[in-house]
């Protein structure tokens, strides 16, 4: 009995160590009673030192604490699938592997420990880096079609002197964009100047962009240069145009016209070569249409119209999005967020984003203040991310597979099973979307388009 015993142990080493994945098991008070040889490369630890020792000596993770992702399955019965963490090896360096985790039961049921698997992820961080690179223009971040052919042209816009007009709802990314052909433009040794047209007082506008000479008006001791004045050799960016009152349209469009302003309280006229480029929320020719912008002020700014498609119509940005977000955040607070578990992920991709990549990038940076290790989870998010508790959203341990398989289910019945309008809602190709109905497995009673 005995020596079958050790023949069944034996076998079971073997086909352990048999495998790429590192293996270990621990029993109930957390010492390791396994140990595989892929858990001795990755970890630089050997199975003599690791047998009878508490795991979280031999892994020092972060989530070794209050975020054990094994102590949540022994707790709640959970298994967890390709989590990320950061781990220290034997030679203290610092690195990325990816954990599951399930139970260890005897044949009455009870637990008496849990296994994990886990697989070092440093070529595949090295790998995300290159296609962040690739789907990254200065600091926007995205795949989306529209985005990448905007990505393509950018280097062309920059470097001509042509005026740019942004058009994109609050929160799109209007002024990175803005930066973005500054930077790579003639004029990016001169400075980068914004002037939120919205939030200046009619009368001060005027002042503002052009300046004033001493004695224009009372408390004008002093001449004091304009914005224009900051932006010559670079580039002044008119934010929120739309809300520029009229007064300063006619002048502005002296500027545009001929590339030279008279300070208020002078006679005499200033040149500027800043470039122009300027941003808006509102739709200028409806704006044109009610009387509210001057029609000719519109074509001098409309030679190059950029439109910066919401977050809703590119929802495959978000998982790029929110890695570039823990990347900044964990730089300059001094963090180590290795990643995001996918039922938080699957949380952000359900929500309709009315404010855009910059309400994501505060939905992160609110995560960051509450995560308490390396994985941002559901509960680090805000209460209006969080889904709601009816069986017809989110369910437990809904992966993202599921969550973009009921999305484009739901898109297929509103769009009546036409797969053309279903993409073009989704911001995908009507080919991308094919593929994904063939690999998701859905039966669409669809009419075909």
């Amino acid at each position: 009995m005995k020596k079958a015993v050790n023949s069944l142990t034996n076998q079971h080493s073997l086909i352990l160590d048999s495998l790429a994945e590192g293996v270990f098991t621990v029993d109930i008070n957390w010492r390791i009673t396994s140990f595989n040889r892929a858990a001795e490369r990755i970890t630089g630890v050997s199975r003599s030192e690791a047998l009878g020792k508490p795991c979280f000596e031999v892994f020092r993770a972060d989530v070794c604490g209050s975020g054990c992702v094994l102590r949540r399955t022994i707790d709640t019965r959970i298994q967890f699938t390709n989590i990320p963490v950061y781990i220290y090896r034997a030679d203290k360096k610092r690195i990325p592997i990816s954990i599951s985790t399930t139970l260890l039961e005897n044949a009455d049921g009870r637990i008496i420990g849990g296994v994990e698997t886990f697989q070092d992820i440093s070529a595949l961080k090295e790998l995300q880096k290159t296609l962040l690179k690739e789907y990254s223009c200065e600091d926007i971040v995205s795949k989306n079609a529209h985005m990448m052919k905007l990505f393509a042209i950018l280097p062309q816009v920059a470097e001509s002197s042509t005026t740019v007009l942004i058009e994109g709802d609050s929160g799109t990314g209007k002024e990175l964009v803005a930066r973005a052909i500054h930077n790579r433009s003639q004029n990016r040794k001169g400075h980068f100047i914004a002037v939120n047209c919205g939030a200046l007082p009619d009368t001060l506008i005027e002042s503002e962009l052009f300046g004033y000479k001493a004695g224009a008006f009372t408390d004008a001791r002093h001449d004091k240069p304009g914005r224009f004045a900051m932006a010559q050799n670079g580039t002044i960016l008119l934010d929120e145009i739309g809300d520029i009152p009229p007064a300063a349209q006619i002048r502005l469009l002296r500027v545009l016209q001929e590339k030279v302003y008279e300070p208020l309280g002078s006679n005499k006229s200033v040149a500027t070569n800043a470039r122009i480029i300027a941003t808006t929320h509102r739709k200028l020719d409806r704006l044109v249409r009610e009387g509210k912008f001057r029609e000719d002020l519109y074509f001098r700014l409309n030679v190059f119209r950029i439109t910066l498609p919401p977050l809703a119509e590119r929802k495959e940005d978000i998982p790029l999005l929110v890695d570039h977000f823990i990347k900044r955040f964990n730089h300059h607070k001094g963090r180590s967020v290795a990643g995001i578990a996918r039922e938080a992920l699957a949380a952000l991709m359900l929500h309709n984003w009315p404010g855009n990549v910059r309400e994501l990038e505060n939905a992160v940076e609110h995560a960051f203040v509450l995560c308490s290790d390396d994985i941002i989870r559901l509960k680090d998010l805000s209460e209006n991310l969080m889904p709601p508790a009816d069986p017809g959203h989110l369910p437990k341990g809904m992966s993202l597979l599921d969550v973009e398989r009921r999305a484009i289910l739901k898109a297929l019945k509103r769009n009546n099973g036409r797969k053309v309008a279903t993409a073009k809602e989704l911001g995908i190709d009507k080919n991308t979307l094919r593929r994904k109905i063939l690999r998701l497995g859905i039966q669409a009673d669809a009419k075909q388009p």
